[in-house]
């Protein structure tokens, strides 16, 4: 990464959302219009150009993005948010998508560097596997922000841009202590956990943020968890997969709520393991139990929005503004590539086990039936129709 240079300006054009913002103080209090200059590079006569070497096609800068996969909605939108953003900014963007195969996105970041690419934004498939084709990184002077998943085990990571995680589990269980006045109501009630990818940093700081509400409760009795599963590790989905939470939820109904025991919530720590457990919920709950659980979510993905239109069968999923992140992604870019440091907000809370990752932590907030209308209709990130 380049060193700093003092009072360096730091200039981006981004859009930012009404609702979910991600700015703050530690934003520069006056920015200059991005792009402006950059295009009036682009427009040198044919004589100047010829005189040096050939920019490249974007005048700001090429700029690698390596998403995970596409096959959840939320990184085909981080994806093409994050693209169309950074073009704007006047930067060539080269956006890849790993299948979920960590060799690809290895040989993706790789190709990368090679080809000359000055910053990489990347969402880690599994944060500690990508030391390696980092530290070519490093050595070739490219700078790596880390985007919503922390890359760990390496002192080539920059930057982190995310959304504020453990905010996210402390939402998810405000929501069920609230829905169920477990201040006020001596229980019990069950409840049934279901987290992250154990090899996703994050999916720990979703259960460490809900287990800081609910333990308490668990500790004196007023929430049971039948099936015994209460450790990170014994309710972590392997590849945050819908089928794996939907089996484990199958087995849990069967061992304990087939008698007509009562359940009375469901912690999933986002959209794709809420849906699992729903599609059991459906199949092997509903039809012998009167309730329906509360069942928490994130993403706030198509079919969990319908989900919670459908007689509540999802309570609420955390909303994350990706166009917000993307638009402080941009602004970080933007700053390494004039040579500055990068905005931040935290310098504390994500140890990499190496390093501590200099972080901008945008807020989520929780979108319900109550609310969504405001939060995803009117704010443009859906239409009407996309929710039918």
């Amino acid at each position: 990464m380049k060193k700093k240079i003092i009072g360096a300006l730091l200039s981006v054009a981004m859009v930012t959302s009404a609702l979910v913002g991600c700015g703050s103080a530690a934003a520069p209090a006056a920015e200059a219009p991005a792009a402006e200059a950059p295009a009036e590079t682009a427009e040198e006569a044919p004589a100047a150009e010829a005189e040096a070497p050939a920019e490249a096609p974007a005048a700001g800068g090429k700029v690698g993005v390596s998403m995970p996969t596409k096959d959840l909605q939320r990184w085909n939108q981080d994806g093409d948010n994050m693209k169309k953003q950074l073009e704007e900014a006047g930067y060539e963007v080269d956006l890849q998508y790993a299948s979920n195969d960590i060799p690809t996105q290895v040989s993706q970041i790789e190709n990368m560097i090679s080809a000359g690419d000055k910053v990489l934004v990347i969402a880690p498939i599994e944060g500690d596997s990508l030391g390696t084709v980092l530290q070519q990184a490093k050595e070739a002077g490219v700078a790596v922000i880390a985007y919503d998943r922390l890359i760990m085990a390496s002192d080539a990571v920059n930057y982190y841009a995310t959304f504020d995680n453990k905010l996210v589990g402390t939402k998810q269980g405000q929501y069920i202590e609230e829905k169920l006045d477990l201040k006020n109501q001596k229980g019990p009630f069950n409840l049934e956990i279901f987290t992250g990818d154990p090899g996703d940093n994050n999916a720990r700081f979703f259960y460490g943020g809900a287990m800081e509400v609910l333990q308490p409760y668990i500790d004196s009795g007023v929430l049971v968890v039948k099936s015994g599963q209460v450790e990170f590790d014994k309710v972590a989905t392997p590849g945050w997969a819908t089928e794996a939470a939907q089996s484990r939820m199958d087995a849990i109904i069967s061992a304990n709520y087939a008698d007509g025991t009562k359940l009375d919530a469901v912690l999933c720590s986002n959209d794709s393991t809420a849906l699992g457990a729903i599609n059991s919920l459906q199949a092997n709950y509903a039809g012998s139990h009167d309730n329906w659980p509360i069942v928490t979510g994130q993403d706030c993905d198509k079919p969990n929005v319908k989900l919670m239109l459908d007689n509540g069968k999802q309570s609420m999923s955390i909303f994350k503004d990706t166009r917000d992140l993307a638009a402080q992604t941009v602004k970080m870019v933007d700053a390494i590539m004039k040579g500055g440091e990068a905005p931040v907000n935290d310098t504390e809370s994500y140890d990499n086990g190496v390093i501590k990752v200099p972080s901008y932590l945008c807020e989520p907030v929780f979108a319900d039936a109550d609310n969504y209308k405001t939060l995803l209709i009117d704010s443009g990130y859906y239409t009407e129709d996309d929710l039918k």
